[in-house]
């Protein structure tokens, strides 16, 4: 299979062939996110998007829980990788994929009997909605932790092509059986919540097949394995992470909630922006993946100068290409919201609530891909500060405050002020050299 040593080589390269199948997948992914919204939008109307964006937003936690936790085994692979322990990585990889598959289990009867207290804390519009895409979704969870599990050992040697391969699965099942189920067989939400969780199960087998025909790489068994001390360094790196993505999670559960009060229009419109959102700042999660993976890589073969050398380059390429697409969404915002069917009141809400919070995805370029040296070095703890810091501390409160003052109009403008607090905290984090400085004498198992 095809692994990457991204210790050597020139860096913009490197980071372009391992950064584009991820923007691809992101693509994909964002893809068949949206195809629920935009089916939902002609056969199902606002209260559909509306569910589904409430019920979505939940599920979104989940999964950046485990993505933490991935993120630290992660970490914790691509330096062992780079410092050639390839037995360590293989315990790792088993003691990964055992806990991630165990934890999904545990997370869908957990779902699956709160989805209604959930939904309500969120004051849902269309709640009996949102709870039957909700409890459907919570089927989805095994396969979503066990895939995230996989691919951050595949991330971790190097290869980035065969999670695209995954999500291209993914992304064809959930299309063609959203238009089937939602379209042809009008199942409603719960249609588009059984796409989607047929089609996460696909990507999970999918992914299984590779890795086991290359298991002498990933050392996985058929039987679930954890070893306490791969675990207990795994946690260590992978707690504040989760917790990290967490926190983002909820800060955006906040807003939800705010905007819920709104009515099911601000609701629907709010869950079109997202999605609009998350495909405007795909390329800087994929350069994010890439970078953190080549720190980690960079830093486990000592290679401190180019680990920092990584963040810059990787720097240069997120701002530019985020500014390009600021400026895209805003001259084509009114045909890009059309795509979804909305009704006039929501394509308003929609409008305003695009054009504000998309300017906001130039600080995301700059402090997200800083974040690439901490998690990359293992200073997880600091990307949960920074975190803490936009997420709660600027986006909560100032939301709350603009919110009395300005209406939805305040929300949306703290949300797109919000990630600038971070920005500052990236550069005095990699210009003190803290990182530098802990890493330098060689590790001991």
């Amino acid at each position: 299979m095809r692994q990457m040593d991204l210790t050597q080589g020139v860096i913009w390269k490197n980071l372009i062939v391992y950064a584009g199948p991820v923007v691809l997948s992101s693509l994909l992914q964002s893809a068949y996110s949206i195809t629920d919204l935009i089916v939902a939008g002609w056969f199902i109307g606002k209260d559909g998007i509306s569910a589904i964006n409430n019920a979505g937003q939940v599920m979104t936690i989940l999964t950046q829980i485990i993505m933490g936790i991935t993120i630290g085994g992660n970490i914790l692979m691509g330096q062992y990788f780079g410092s050639r322990q390839h037995d360590q990585r293989k315990q790792t990889d088993r003691t990964l994929f055992s806990f991630s598959l165990l934890a999904g289990v545990g997370m869908l009867g957990v779902v699956f009997l709160l989805s209604r207290p959930i939904l309500l804390a969120l004051h849902a519009p269309a709640l009996d909605q949102a709870q039957a895409y909700l409890q459907v979704c919570a089927f989805g969870l095994p396969a979503i932790f066990g895939y995230n599990a996989m691919a951050a050992m595949l991330r971790s040697v190097g290869d980035s092509k065969q999670p695209f391969y995954c999500v291209a699965v993914t992304a064809g099942c959930n299309i063609v059986l959203d238009c089937l189920f939602m379209g042809a067989f009008q199942w409603g939400v719960e249609g588009a919540a059984l796409a989607t969780v047929l089609a996460q199960w696909a990507s999970f087998l999918f992914c299984s097949v590779y890795v086991q025909r290359h298991k002498g790489l990933f050392g996985l068994e058929r039987r679930l394995s954890i070893q306490r001390d791969k675990l207990g360094k795994m946690l260590k790196l992978g707690i504040p992470s989760a917790i990290q993505m967490t926190v983002v999670g909820l800060s955006w559960l906040a807003m939800t909630f705010l905007i819920n009060h709104y009515g099911v229009e601000a609701s629907a419109a709010s869950g079109i922006c997202a999605k609009i959102k998350d495909v405007s700042l795909m390329f800087t999660l994929a350069l994010y993946t890439a970078a953190t993976t080549m720190v980690a890589q960079c830093l486990g073969a000592r290679k401190f100068d180019r680990a920092s050398r990584v963040v810059h380059v990787a720097m240069r390429f997120s701002l530019g290409v985020t500014a390009v697409l600021i400026l895209l969404i805003q001259l084509l915002a009114p045909q890009i919201l059309a795509i979804f069917h909305p009704d006039q009141v929501t394509m308003d809400i929609a409008l305003e609530n695009l054009r504000i919070e998309i300017l906001g995805q130039i600080f995301y370029a700059s402090f997200m891909v800083y974040n690439a040296l901490p998690m990359g070095a293992g200073h997880t703890l600091f990307a949960l500060g920074s975190s803490l810091l936009n997420c709660i501390v600027v986006r909560v409160v100032l939301a709350l405050i603009l919110d009395r003052y300005f209406g939805l109009t305040g929300i949306f403008w703290a949300c797109a002020i919000a990630p600038a607090s971070s920005v500052p905290l990236g550069y005095i984090y990699e210009h003190r050299g803290k990182w530098r400085r802990s890493l330098a004498e060689p590790k001991k198992e």
